[in-house]
C-alpha cells in the first residue's frame, strides 16, 4: 500500500542517507585496499591523464564494466563525472562514486530521447567523463554507440583505458564476470591513443567509430591483462595512484 507524500519523502530521504553513508564507508575501505596494489599505468600521451600536470582535457574515458573498480578508485578527486543510468539500482553506484569525489549525471544516450541527450551535454560542458561502454547490462566487451554521440556533441576525444589484474577474483555468474584484484597483487593499465570523433557524423560513421573504440579498448585491455600476468617492466610506466590518495568525501 502506497504511503502518504510525507511518508514517501521521508523514505526517500532515509534511503538517500543510507546510500551516502554506505558509499563513503565502502570508498574508505577501497582506498586502503587500493594502496596495497602494485598498480602501474602506461600512457600513450601523459597529457590525456587527469592527474598529469600536462593534462589538456577534457576527455571521455572508457573502460570495460568488469574492470571499473580500480580506475574509478585510482582517479578520484580529479574532476571526473560518472554517467549513470536512470535505473534505481544506479543510486548505489552514484553513492560510491561521490565518496571518491566524482560528480554524477544521470541519463541515457540510447533511449533518453533528443532532449535528454541535450540535457546531458549541457551538464557536461568543459568536464571529463567516465563511461563503461558495455554497461550496465552488456553484452560483455561490446561497446555501445553512446560515447560516440557524446564525443561528437561535446567536441572532446575518447580515451580507451585497458585494465588487467593478476589472477583476480571474478563473479562468474555476473554478465561481465566482474573482476576484483586480490590485495597486494599486480594491476596494470594501458591508456591508449585518443580517438577524435567528427562534429557532424552520419549513422554509418557512428558505427565505424563505435567499432574503432571497441577494438582499441579491447586491444588495450588484452595488453594490460598480459602485462599484469608477466609483471615485466616497460619503458614509460608510471604509478597508477591519484595524487589525492586517502581523500573521502563525507
Amino acid at each position: 500500500m502506497a504511503g502518504t507524500p510525507i511518508v514517501n519523502r521521508l523514505r526517500s530521504a532515509m534511503r538517500a542517507m543510507a546510500i551516502r553513508v554506505a558509499g563513503n564507508s565502502i570508498a574508505s575501505v577501497l582506498v586502503g585496499w587500493s594502496q596495497t596494489l602494485d598498480a602501474k599505468i602506461l600512457r600513450d600521451d601523459p597529457s590525456l591523464d587527469p592527474i598529469s600536470d600536462r593534462f589538456t582535457g577534457p576527455a571521455i574515458y572508457v573502460f570495460w564494466h568488469e574492470y571499473m573498480l580500480v580506475p574509478c578508485c585510482m582517479r578520484r578527486d580529479t574532476g571526473l563525472v560518472l554517467l549513470a543510468s536512470r535505473h534505481r539500482d544506479a543510486d548505489w553506484l552514484i553513492g560510491l562514486a561521490k565518496g571518491f569525489g566524482y560528480d554524477a549525471v544521470r541519463g541515457s544516450t540510447a533511449n533518453g530521447g533528443a532532449q535528454a541527450v541535450l540535457k546531458i551535454v549541457k551538464q557536461l560542458r568543459g568536464k571529463s567523463l567516465v563511461i563503461t561502454p558495455d554497461g550496465p547490462l552488456g553484452p560483455r566487451r561490446v561497446a555501445s554507440s553512446g560515447c560516440i554521440y557524446l564525443a561528437s556533441l561535446l567536441g572532446i576525444p575518447i580515451v580507451p583505458l585497458g585494465c588487467g589484474y593478476e589472477a583476480p577474483w571474478r563473479f562468474q555468474r555476473a554478465w561481465d564476470c566482474f573482476a576484483i584484484p586480490k590485495p597486494g597483487s599486480r594491476v596494470r593499465s594501458i591508456m591508449g591513443e585518443a580517438i577524435r570523433v567528427p562534429k557532424k557524423i552520419s549513422r554509418d560513421e557512428v558505427e565505424a567509430m563505435r567499432e574503432k573504440v571497441e577494438s582499441s579498448l579491447e586491444a588495450a585491455t588484452l595488453q594490460a591483462e598480459s602485462w599484469a600476468q608477466t609483471g615485466e617492466s616497460i619503458d614509460g610506466e608510471a604509478p597508477f595512484f591519484a595524487a589525492s590518495a586517502g581523500t573521502i568525501h563525507l
